[in-house]
């Protein structure tokens, strides 16, 4: 489905203007490269409702998306009407929403209203509800905004908001929701359409158009990843059920297939240098370690190493050496050798925190782990434990799934009520 034709001409001929980016932009799921680390410095460690919070933005509605940050403009988005506790109210109520922040003092500079492909999922409650119909984080080419909603479709806007195109990936649903976010590969927009048709797909960036799709995608409720193989061509790598798969991203030709996650995947795979990491798995939890750049099943030549502990939800972050995780519903922090995925410490979060689903990120000597309605735990990054923090707001309990943003050496976390920038005075 796609908007019409005048829109990608006015592109074409006269495209807008684009926001210079800045080495400290967050602009995808995860931030550069989908790592979830930064380099930035002087990052809090402790904060509450009134110390360290630079702002806070009250948002039109919930949500488990991160933001983006690009120049001096947040960019996060929310869902209305429907599935909010204790009273789920009528599907034909939902609304999604993109909110457009200024990022030096919060204030909204616009919103734009998406309404839905229905029926979407029902909500029921439960684990099977709890990140929301809001759980895919927009990226940025610097020129417009990309947006993904499950069997909503995909939007591409300028960055003032306009609608340039709209493409349709695919009608299905699944009673967990659609969270994958978009990633941005040259002139192709990728998109992990598992729920919605089974696939991958490829649009093109400018106008929309399918460029390829790649089929055979099942239960895979995380975010493609970009990886530099040693011999120079990139790799597209996505953890399915049963497998970690790699394909060519400007083709979508499926180049090797790894064993993987036996069930579900929902974490997003990362990459250091050449090596991909994945974690996941219902009951049991997987973490493993391949090489990239092979070609047919690489299971006995490029898997590096494979322990029986790991997340189910959350995914992996890689520091020095060394790679960190939180379990989703035990509360236990892991960290593993990234050479040789020997155990370093399995410690459980204190005060014992409820689900995990945010992914953590890392900078500044730190971990931080987001809680969905316990608070924030800031871990020190080396491979012996230490809690250094353990942060809440007075007050705001409200449910969070966002991973963190760095940016600018402070943090953006977002809850089902509000964005908040957290900075050192």
């Amino acid at each position: 489905m796609q908007t019409t034709k005048l829109a990608v001409l006015l592109y074409l001929f006269a495209p807008p203007l684009a926001i210079l980016a800045t080495a400290s932009d967050w602009t995808q799921f995860r931030g550069p490269g989908g790592s979830g680390a930064s380099r930035d410095r002087q990052l809090p460690a402790h904060w509450t409702s009134g110390d360290n919070v630079i702002w806070r933005t009250r948002l039109p509605g919930l949500g488990g998306s991160s933001p983006i940050t690009l120049g001096n403009r947040v960019f996060v988005t929310c869902y209305t009407g429907y599935g909010l506790e204790p009273n789920q109210g009528d599907m034909d109520n939902l609304r999604r929403w993109v909110v457009c922040l200024d990022r030096s003092t919060g204030t909204v500079q616009w919103k734009k209203e998406f309404t839905p492909e229905l029926p979407e999922s029902t909500y029921s409650g439960g684990n099977s509800s709890r990140h929301g119909y809001s759980s895919s984080t927009p990226t940025t080419d610097g020129k417009h905004l990309y947006l993904f909603f499950g069997r909503s479709g995909v939007f591409c806007l300028d960055l003032q908001g306009r609608q340039i195109w709209h493409a349709d990936v695919g009608a299905q649903s699944h009673r967990w929701g659609s969270s994958n976010s978009p990633v941005l590969y040259e002139d192709l927009l990728i998109i992990n359409a598992s729920v919605e048709s089974q696939s991958l797909i490829a649009l093109n960036k400018h106008t929309g158009q399918r460029v390829w799709q790649a089929d055979g995608i099942r239960a895979s409720w995380n975010t493609p990843l970009l990886v530099k193989t040693a011999n120079g061509p990139f790799e597209l790598v996505v953890s399915i059920q049963g497998s970690v798969i790699g394909f060519a991203p400007a083709s979508g030709e499926k180049l090797w297939q790894c064993d993987g996650i036996r069930t579900y995947a929902c974490p997003s795979a990362i990459a250091v240098d050449d090596v991909v990491y994945v974690t996941g798995g219902r009951g049991q939890q997987s973490t493993l370690a391949v090489r990239s750049g092979g070609r047919g099943n690489v299971t006995p030549t490029h898997m590096l190493w494979r322990v029986e502990k790991g997340s189910n939800v959350s995914s992996l972050v890689h520091h020095n050496g060394y790679l960190y995780c939180a379990n989703d519903s035990r509360g236990i922090a892991f960290c593993f050798d990234a050479a040789t995925g020997d155990i370093k410490y399995e410690e459980r979060l204190t005060p014992r925190p409820d689900l995990v689903y945010a992914s953590p990120v890392v900078a500044d000597q730190k971990i931080f782990y987001v809680s969905q309605t316990r608070g924030t735990y800031v871990v020190a990054a080396k491979p012996s434990y230490k809690l250094l923090a353990h942060n809440t707001f007075a007050k705001d309990t409200s449910r969070a799934n966002a991973s963190p943003v760095i940016s600018n050496s402070q943090l953006l976390l977002r809850n089902d009520q509000f964005l908040y920038c957290l900075g050192t005075r």
